[in-house]
């Protein structure tokens, strides 16, 4: 197993990610052909199954997208499933403390490291090549915690002193609105919370990572330091594609044809 993902961030390149979170495979093909770095199958927020989730995987193999799926919590049992259908990597929603970080770390790691279940399944091409997995996959999986609360922010520096986390990343909505700002990515109060959780990301060597609210604004964050950036989503992009394509044929429905 070699994970391409953790080989741009090792050497100091953005990596441009998008999101997956409807459950069309021809989506998630298209998206992977079209150059993204890596790709996040969304099972925290959006009505993905593991079964879908790994039918997307395969809807997007055979490209340099490197798929990470985001579970639904800190659970082990979540995270086993999603390492054992073939993800590179897991983020982790809602890591508030040391503690909860040690916990994920720990779920993505074989034993005596942590407590992964074997049985590697399609990660390991259905057993042909287990050994081979286990013997890399400590390395190259990648443990990613969601830095998304004004708890989170404030255990910053612990959360990410904790060996064998590969990157954070930053849940802007939640963390707006867990700072009482919800969605007001400008206001001072988000942007003291960035900055405090950059400089621990900093001081760790741990690569920061954001849920940018589009491709603009994902500009602006690795303009500051954020290095693993997600610039949008299948819906959105969708969304955008009917909404240029509209306005631009909007003068057409006022004429009559005759």
């Amino acid at each position: 197993m070699k994970n391409r993902l953790k080989e741009i961030l090792r050497e100091g390149r953005v990596a441009v990610g998008g999101a997956v979170t409807s459950g069309n495979l021809d989506a998630a093909e298209v998206m992977a052909r079209m150059g993204f770095d890596w790709l996040v199958f969304d099972t925290e927020h959006a009505p993905l199954s593991i079964e879908t989730v790994q039918a997307l995987m395969q809807a997007a193999k055979g490209t340099e997208t490197v798929p990470i799926v985001r579970v639904a919590w800190n659970d082990m049992v979540l995270i086993k499933l999603a390492l054992d259908i073939g993800a590179y990597g897991v983020i982790i929603p809602w890591v508030n403390n040391q503690a909860e970080a040690v916990r994920a770390v720990r779920a993505c790691k074989y034993p005596p490291a942590g407590i992964r279940g074997v049985g590697p399944r399609r990660a390991a091409e259905y057993g042909t090549r287990t050994q081979e997995y286990m013997r890399t996959a400590d390395e190259e999986v990648m443990v990613i915690p969601q830095i998304e609360t004004e708890e989170a922010v404030n255990n910053a520096e612990e959360i990410l002193s904790v060996r064998g986390l590969d990157a954070f990343i930053v849940g802007p909505a939640d963390l707006s609105t867990s700072l009482g700002v919800p969605l007001q990515f400008d206001h001072p109060k988000f942007v003291k919370a960035i900055e405090k959780v950059l400089q621990a990301g900093k001081k760790a060597k741990v690569p920061a990572g954001m849920f940018a609210p589009g491709a603009e604004a994902a500009v602006r964050f690795v303009s500051q330091g954020f290095q693993l950036v997600c610039v949008g989503g299948d819906m959105g992009f969708l969304m955008n594609g009917c909404r240029a394509a509209l306005e631009k044929v909007a003068p057409l429905r006022t004429k009559i044809i005759v």
